[in-house]
């Protein structure tokens, strides 16, 4: 799944929307073109184009709740005025406006404009149909993991969701983790209430919490980086089996177990 394309080639950046949303800018330092990644809000990324002097190119959706799609109608009749080709690129399993393209598992998105090649993973769990996009050490997630936690379960089952982390755990350490909400602290300290005595977790913490009290970003996360701090990455480790079970005040069976009541407490956190 490695296309070796060399980190320099594209920046990616953050547009504030609403409370607490990071809608995802792709660029190339050879190319005026611009892709976006979830777009709720039309307004804050046509400000960001014409600033940038940008093309809008294409959109990647990762799935259908309303804060990732809601500005596409508007963004979609944006290029049409300026008479720029828009591709729109979302799950197969989900009902959105304006597709160009349904993708699923084991699908590719090729973005001649901007030289990437992503492909196409799918991660039901917080909705049905929710997919990612990987390519080379560039992830974006939607709201399947967070930083240091991992999205609600609104559609699919605990099963469903942890399958879906653990195949994101399975992609290279080096992979930089883009999800869609600014979560990282709260998620910090719900996961050191679970795992207090883990030192890169303490360390995370406290860089967390310093970017955050000069309303900095926190992302992109790592692979490596929740492997190591996100609880629900370590349903299997002892650690955080025994912590959900005094919780809980009983024996979890398997690390299914583990990780479905995880999930029920940090509902209720």
């Amino acid at each position: 799944m490695n296309n070796q394309l060399p980190k320099a080639k594209h920046i990616i950046s953050p547009i504030k929307a609403f409370k607490d949303n990071y809608i995802w800018t792709i660029t190339s330092k050879s190319s005026e073109h611009l892709v976006l990644v979830d777009p709720g809000d039309a307004k804050v990324c046509i400000e960001y184009i014409e600033k940038h002097n940008k093309t809008l190119t294409a959109i990647l959706i990762t799935h259908h709740h309303a804060d990732h799609i809601g500005g596409i109608e508007e963004l979609h009749q944006y290029c049409q005025n300026k008479q720029w080709p828009l591709a729109i690129y979302t799950p197969l399993q989900e009902n959105i406006p304006f597709a160009t393209q349904k993708l699923q598992q084991g699908d590719t998105v090729e973005l001649p404009n901007i030289d990437l090649i992503f492909n196409v993973i799918d991660l039901p769990g917080h909705t049905l149909g929710h997919i990612a996009y990987y390519a080379d050490d560039i992830l974006f997630c939607g709201d399947t993991l967070f930083s240091g936690g991992c999205g609600r379960i609104f559609e699919g089952t605990p099963q469903q969701m942890h399958t879906s982390l653990n195949r994101l755990s399975e992609l290279p350490e080096r992979t930089r983790v883009y999800c869609t909400h600014e979560y990282t602290l709260a998620n910090l300290t719900f996961a050191l209430t679970v795992d207090p005595t883990n030192i890169e977790l303490i360390h995370y913490y406290n860089q967390v919490q310093a970017l955050r009290a000069e309303d900095k970003i926190t992302l992109p996360s790592s692979i490596l980086r929740e492997k190591q701090i996100n609880p629900f990455l370590r349903c299997h480790d002892e650690k955080i089996r025994e912590s959900v079970e005094e919780y809980f005040e009983r024996t979890m069976h398997s690390t299914l177990e583990t990780f479905t009541n995880l999930r029920g407490w940090k509902d209720n956190f």
